[in-house]
């Protein structure tokens, strides 16, 4: 399931008449731009790929379907994207989301779509064709100025007469109090507690009216028998407010599988084929006039791929799903993609190292010298035994990728420093693993590299190794016998040495 957040939206709420409709319009996407949705997949939906007719789309606040509060009635293909309008009902969630809208807390639709015809474009996802199941009015927009532009709402009729003017029949006249007869001590007066009796509502009066001496004696002495107030014995009117978004320092990146690109999965059956050439044919020269030619054949095999299946699940509870600030759902759901997507690079990284067969010697990591004649010697490998090609990455895990960054020539200059003069060999950051270049090759330095004896190092040409996904997105499923909700994560994954001869790892 694909939740994609879209451009901005109107809501009409018509005055008149209680039946009359009250709608939401906009646009529902926008076509051909790229953004990241909630599982962290990059996302571009070309026009022509949501329908505008079958059964309508549920509306639905932030995605969930235990949440309906309308109905899509139209929808409309334009260039610039999926045109909307919506109905809200007339149910106490649909006035609660009327009125959220109009005061501007929730500005900003969502798509919740299931794939059906994609390709991939190196890590975003080409939507070609998708089942449109509902329509979430949400809070945060995915692109910059997704936001509600204009609201019509119905004018609450003023009353015809106000309120009178609440008349004082009876003067508060000042209460006389009578000074107590003095009384002259016969013994010692020893030091007591103050005794202080909280004046009446006419006394205070009385003293305010009066004003002068007596009016600031009850004002001390109201403060000095006032009782302390601390946050010790009051933490029932405390709040605990919640400061910022929750904090997660976990990356959901798949460093090797993002720069090898992903292709999609047949969907059918738990193994495909992906046919590859094992025998070529054969050329050779004429000996004579009318001699034989050289005969050859040419073999096509069959390489069978095993889909593995991926996911998890956890069990939320009722209470915690509608107590919860911020909502736990998407805190989970944003989780969930994350661990996926470090589980199934993991999964990639293993294989691929696995695969590798061809080697050649790097002595030491920290001399710059030895790295170029590894780098040399590998590529002459693959040169030479894979019919030509030459490699464009090298792949590192974080000690490999260091001890690259270091390497400096002789004079004790950066050897791929930051900001490159034209003789560099490349870029090393440590600010980024991504986007860097090192000896001409793209750098690729993953954390999930832990094959036992350390050589990770690798050099090769990515098209010699294959991955395949079908990501199922997440999965909830109501369960009224414990007032819980479950929900899971689903995707198929697979990968495929389909060429060894285009690698060479660190001997």
């Amino acid at each position: 399931m694909i939740r994609f957040t879209a451009q901005s939206v109107t809501l009409d709420a018509a005055a008149g008449e209680a039946d009359t409709p009250r709608t939401i319009s906009g646009i529902a996407v926008p076509y051909n731009e790229t953004a990241t949705v909630s599982t962290g997949q990059q996302v571009r939906i070309e026009q022509g790929a949501l329908p505008v007719d079958g059964p309508a789309p549920r509306l639905l606040e932030s995605h969930d379907p235990s949440r309906i509060v309308g109905l899509v009635t139209a929808r409309e293909d334009t260039d610039a994207g999926m045109l909307f309008t919506a109905e809200i009902a007339r149910t106490a969630a649909g006035n609660d989301l009327v009125e959220l809208v109009k005061m501007g807390a929730l500005d900003s639709v969502s798509i919740g779509i299931e794939a059906l015809d994609y390709e991939m474009d190196g890590p975003t996802m080409v939507v070609k064709a998708a089942d449109w199941q509902e329509l979430s009015v949400v809070y945060q927009p995915a692109f910059a100025g997704a936001t509600i532009s204009e609201i019509a709402a119905q004018a609450e009729t003023a009353p015809d007469s106000t309120p009178e003017e609440t008349q004082v029949s009876e003067e508060i006249q000042p209460e006389v109090v009578e000074a107590a007869p003095e009384v002259v001590p016969t013994a010692p007066i020893h030091a007591q507690p103050k005794k202080f009796t909280m004046p009446s509502a006419s006394e205070y009066i009385a003293a305010a009216l009066e004003g002068g001496h007596r009016w600031h004696l009850i004002n001390d002495q109201i403060k000095a028998a006032a009782p302390d107030v601390t946050t010790t014995n009051n933490d029932g009117v405390l709040p605990e407010p919640i400061v910022g978004p929750v904090y997660d320092n976990y990356i959901g990146e798949r460093p090797l599988v993002d720069s090898f690109g992903v292709r999609a999965m047949p969907p059918s059956g738990k193994v495909f084929i992906r046919p590859s050439v094992s025998t070529h044919t054969s050329i050779g020269t004429q000996s004579s006039e009318l001699a034989t030619l050289t005969s050859g054949e040419f073999q096509v095999q069959e390489n069978q791929v095993q889909k593995g299946s991926f996911g998890g699940f956890v069990d939320v509870s009722e209470q915690l799903i509608d107590w919860s600030s911020p909502e736990i759902i998407s805190l989970i759901l944003t989780d969930m993609g994350k661990i996926y997507a470090n589980q199934t690079d993991t999964v990639a990284c293993a294989a691929f190292e696995a695969a590798v067969t061809q080697t050649a010697t790097l002595t030491s990591a920290t001399d710059a010298a030895n790295w170029v004649e590894f780098i040399y010697d590998a590529a002459r490998t693959i040169l030479t035994n894979s019919n030509g090609n030459l490699p464009d990455v090298l792949v590192v895990d974080p000690l490999y990728w260091s001890n690259l960054g270091a390497l400096a020539d002789d004079a004790g200059r950066p050897l791929f420093p930051q900001v490159g003069p034209m003789n560099a060999l490349g870029n090393v950051t440590p600010g980024a693993t991504g986007a860097s270049v090192a000896f001409g090759l793209e750098v690729v330095v993953d954390r999930n590299l832990v094959l036992p004896g350390g050589n990770n190092v690798y050099v090769g040409r990515k098209d010699g190794f294959e991955i395949f996904e079908t990501t199922k997105g997440f999965l909830s499923v109501d369960n009224a016998s414990t007032r819980s909700r479950t929900i899971s994560w689903l995707g198929y994954f697979a990968t495929l040495m389909i060429d060894d001869t285009k690698f060479v790892a660190r001997a």
